[in-house]
């Protein structure tokens, strides 16, 4: 075989190898901005549900030198917040179910 057929095969190689690199490259470009652009989209769903994880501590007191009077009305006041803390929490649950269940997905 003449040695300018090797430099054509080689070259030839060469070539398809740099043109399967690009390739790659730039589906891996549009890829990624794909990626983004999805990632943006639940990043805005998630602010959306605005979720409170943070623990609130509660400093302890004891019950037995309080006033039975006081004592009752902290339990009352107590047990309400309580209600009111499910409700608010349920009423956060059925937002948060609307915006998965209606959720929209980007796809490009």
């Amino acid at each position: 075989m003449p040695w300018w057929s090797w430099l054509l095969i080689w070259s030839g190689l060469t070539l398809g190898s740099l043109a399967v690199l690009v390739w790659s490259g730039l589906r891996l470009y549009r890829k990624s901005l794909g990626a983004l652009c999805a990632f943006e989209a639940l990043a805005d769903q998630v602010a959306a549900l605005n979720v409170d994880v943070s623990p609130r501590p509660e400093e302890f007191r004891p019950a037995v030198f309080m006033d039975l009077a006081g004592l009752r009305h902290e339990v009352e006041q107590r047990e309400a917040e309580r209600v009111h803390r499910r409700q608010v929490r349920r009423d956060g649950r059925i937002v948060r179910g609307k915006l998965i269940r209606n959720a929209r997905y980007v796809t490009r």
